[in-house]
């Protein structure tokens, strides 16, 4: 299996403190080392830097660790293939344009008979299940509102219909951003943590790294982090129960 990570602030944030714990789990402290992925938003555009490379071991891993990046909305993983090869092209996370948004999707888990989901115009380009169900996501989305929509809630509560009929092929664990929102789908398990003042200390479970928030925050900050597992040992990490989902703006639980 893989592992997620996902990132909705109200003020544009760094994620190195996550990310690093993330990355020990991609040949170090996990066995997720067939390739990994991150997405950072800054406003309608979007950068990506993908690695097929363990993610413990990438020169463009470290990289990104040295250059801290702040996104309001980041979209991050960490591969154990199943299906495919272990490749630049099969390496989450995906993006395609829809409404004129960039919308960013991974996945943890797999799915059988994905292929006979129509995909319409979207095409997959690698040979990954997780990329056909994004772009049969699309493909549904894009066949239930031929024009841009304006009720954001009622979008993402389709898109959960909709993963859950994935759900009902394997394991479907899921995050979905485009830009703005952020969605956790869980199958099995995912977990998330808001942080607000009063901020405090954080401890990795996967390094020996601490941070005090309450120095590099201001009282007006909220973040909330999405990962597979929790990544600190002493903050209360809420589960996502299967078949639920969660959707942030700005940091916020909207849905």
């Amino acid at each position: 299996m893989c592992e997620l990570l996902g990132m909705s602030a109200n003020v544009p944030t760094d994620i190195t403190f996550s990310l690093s714990g993330l990355i020990s789990r991609g040949g170090q402290t996990g066995p997720h080392k067939d390739g990994w992925g991150i997405t950072f938003y800054e406003g309608l555009g979007c950068r990506t830097f993908k690695d097929p490379q363990p993610s413990f071991t990438s020169p463009v891993a470290r990289f990104v660790q040295e250059y801290p990046i702040k996104s309001e909305s980041i979209v991050a993983h960490i591969r154990q293939a199943n299906r495919g090869d272990v490749s630049l092209v099969n390496t989450h996370p995906f993006t395609r344009e829809l409404w004129g948004r960039n919308w960013t999707y991974a996945h943890n888990g797999q799915l059988k008979g994905y292929r006979s989901l129509n995909t319409g115009r979207y095409w997959p380009i690698g040979e990954t299940d997780s990329e056909w169900a994004f772009c049969w996501i699309l493909q549904q989305l894009s066949e239930k509102y031929p024009r841009k929509p304006s009720n954001w809630k009622s979008v993402f509560r389709f898109i959960a219909t909709l993963a859950d009929q994935l759900r009902s092929k394997g394991v479907f664990n899921m995050l979905l951003s485009d830009g703005q929102y952020l969605m956790a789908f869980s199958s099995t398990k995912l977990h998330w943590i808001t942080r607000k003042a009063p901020f405090g200390m954080a401890k990795l479970l996967d390094q020996d790294i601490e941070i005090d928030f309450a120095q590099c925050t201001t009282p007006t900050d909220i973040v909330s982090v999405i990962a597979t597992q929790p990544l600190t040992a002493n903050e209360d990490w809420q589960k996502i129960e299967p078949g639920n989902f969660v959707l942030f703006h700005l940091g916020q639980r909207i849905l």
